[in-house]
């Protein structure tokens, strides 16, 4: 079995957009993150009663009008699609820019009934109430969870301060140090951003509080991401991010998570989470699950839906990171194999 997560793994870290996940060939995204999509699988599939909620969204605002991401809420389908067959509750949360879209893609599954979907305060709510008060009122909504996992959901960049508890450095932290005050100027420290280091923060609902939240409360953690700038990479020294990552020292999360999924599309560490949770828990095999064709006509609905738009080009259109669509679905046939 562990031969088999391993090749699940290997299947969805191809860096098919050339992002830097391996830059350094010695200390890399996916060397500090060996064994954690094993662990992940292990988490939930060993778990005797699982209950998840994955938080997802993201927002382009380069798109017009602006609009939520491709790469994030099909993925959190995904999961819901291989995990509610296996009696694993599943909750979906995101932003009111997704909401439309996720709806879609539930209904288009016949999930709508099974599959709770929660809707986050916006930012400007949040700040009113405060990350407590956040976070108390989205657990009575979920009821009990084991696992909250963060499907590629951009979270706040470093400060000094968790520079420094992340290296257990106190005081100076000499190269580093020098190297983050140039590179993370005051005003962009704790703060979110896309790949290209645009601040949007205030769009985007502090869905990190509930990460913070989860460990006092005992609830499990596992991040997916494919840029640095996601919930989970505060797991990675912000140094191997910076030396990896184009734009990396400014983008990346502080927030971490007990296991870290690192992949080339996001959508492909949830297909290889679900994959490898239903292996070990000897599912029964459902081509359905890996079937492109139908892939393809859930992601066209909730891209009409929503509208969501490809993160690259930010058009409304039924691709992921600005590849073609039978690029995207090569690790599906390929994990079908499994």
């Amino acid at each position: 079995m562990s031969d088999a997560l391993g090749r699940i793994r290997d299947i969805i870290q191809e860096d098919v957009g050339r992002r830097g996940l391996r830059k350094d060939p010695a200390s890399n995204l996916i060397t500090a993150t060996a064994d954690d999509f094993s662990g992940a699988c292990r988490s939930i599939a060993e778990h005797p009663r699982p209950a998840v909620a994955v938080v997802t969204g993201f927002y382009i605002p380069t798109a017009q009008p602006p609009a939520g991401e491709t790469d994030r809420p099909r993925g959190a389908l995904v999961l819901a699609r291989a995990l509610v067959p296996l009696g694993i509750r599943v909750v979906l949360v995101t932003d009111a820019f997704c909401i439309r879209a996720l709806q879609a893609g539930l209904a288009a599954c016949g999930l709508a009934d099974e599959v709770a979907l929660i809707t986050l305060p916006t930012y400007a709510v949040s700040m009113d109430i405060g990350p407590e008060k956040y976070a108390s009122a989205f657990f009575r909504r979920t009821g009990a969870l084991t696992h909250l996992i963060a499907l590629e959901r951009v979270g706040p960049s470093h400060t000094l301060a968790s520079l420094q508890a992340q290296t257990g450095a106190q005081g100076a932290l000499g190269e580093t140090y020098l190297a983050f005050l140039d590179q993370v100027p005051a005003e962009h420290q704790d703060r979110c951003h896309t790949m290209r280091g645009r601040d949007i923060t205030a769009n985007m609902s502090p869905a990190h509080w509930l990460f913070e939240a989860a460990a006092r409360r005992g609830v499990a953690t596992i991040g997916i991401g494919d840029g640095g700038n996601e919930i989970g990479m505060g797991r990675i020294p912000w140094d191997i991010i910076q030396r990896n990552i184009p734009n990396g020292g400014l983008v990346a999360c502080r927030t971490a998570t007990e296991q870290l999924i690192v992949c080339g599309i996001s959508n492909w560490g949830a297909y290889g989470l679900a994959t490898g949770v239903r292996l070990l828990r000897k599912a029964s095999a459902d081509d359905k699950l890996y079937d492109a064709n139908i892939e393809k006509k859930l992601l066209e609905a909730m891209v009409q839906a929503g509208p969501l738009v490809d993160g690259v080009s930010a058009k409304p259109t039924a691709t992921v990171d600005g590849i073609l669509f039978e690029q995207y679905a090569c690790p599906l046939r390929r994990l079908a194999e499994l």
